[in-house]
């Protein structure tokens, strides 16, 4: 099993490659990897007539208040109830950013967890992601996990899954240039994309799309 220094390390290096570490000529090879392994995390209703797009960084602060504020708004109003079909995908900003979604996204059943720990990690942002050093940010991340019911065998796999890391960020290259995502938190509710807006003027929209 791996001590924390040598799993800190093999994240470390995972997520040296790319834009993460200014090596645009990754970033030309995205096209190529295989995305196919990455899974949109969603709840509510996947027939539902109306769906909305989260892109959203866990190192955004504007996201972790979105998260704090109108999604718990949003989801007893339209996820639970139904509604609407809610999917959250990651925009990585920075190392820390990629660490957290590999641990939300973590384990087997992890679209089962995803959003319960990512709740988690929005609520405590300002403790991993200013933790100091980068041990020390991966060692929070992995508090988070273990607090989730994760293994440290299973954190140890995660953060030192190169070819996940890599397909993680190939796949949010996709996406983000197919909707021209440029900001965070951002949304796209079928098809039309909308920057963060008070929960009032988006339940507005939800009611229109809804109702046409």
């Amino acid at each position: 099993m791996m001590n924390r220094r040598q799993t800190m390390l093999a994240a470390l290096a995972l997520a040296s490659t790319g834009a993460l570490a200014g090596l645009p000529a990754w970033a030309q090879e995205a096209a190529e990897i295989d995305t196919s392994m990455v899974q949109d995390m969603s709840i509510g209703n996947p027939d539902a007539t109306v769906t909305v797009i989260e892109y959203a960084s866990f190192t955004c602060p504007h996201c972790a208040a979105f998260h704090a504020d109108t999604f718990k708004s949003l989801k007893a109003d339209y996820i639970d109830t139904g509604k609407i079909n809610f999917i959250y995908r990651d925009v990585y900003f920075d190392r820390p950013g990629l660490w957290a979604a590999i641990v939300a996204r973590c384990g087997d059943g992890a679209e089962n967890r995803f959003f319960g720990i990512a709740d988690i990690i929005y609520s405590k942002q300002r403790e991993w992601s200013q933790a100091g050093s980068p041990q020390d940010i991966v060692d929070q991340l992995r508090t988070i996990g273990k607090t989730a019911g994760l293994t440290d065998a299973q954190l140890d796999s995660c953060f030192t899954d190169a070819d996940n890391a890599q397909a993680l960020y190939a796949y949010y290259l996709k996406n983000a240039e197919e909707d021209a995502i440029t900001s965070t938190p951002s949304f796209v509710i079928n098809g039309r994309k909308y920057s963060n807006m008070p929960y009032d003027e988006m339940k507005e929209i939800l009611d229109a799309a809804l109702s046409g």
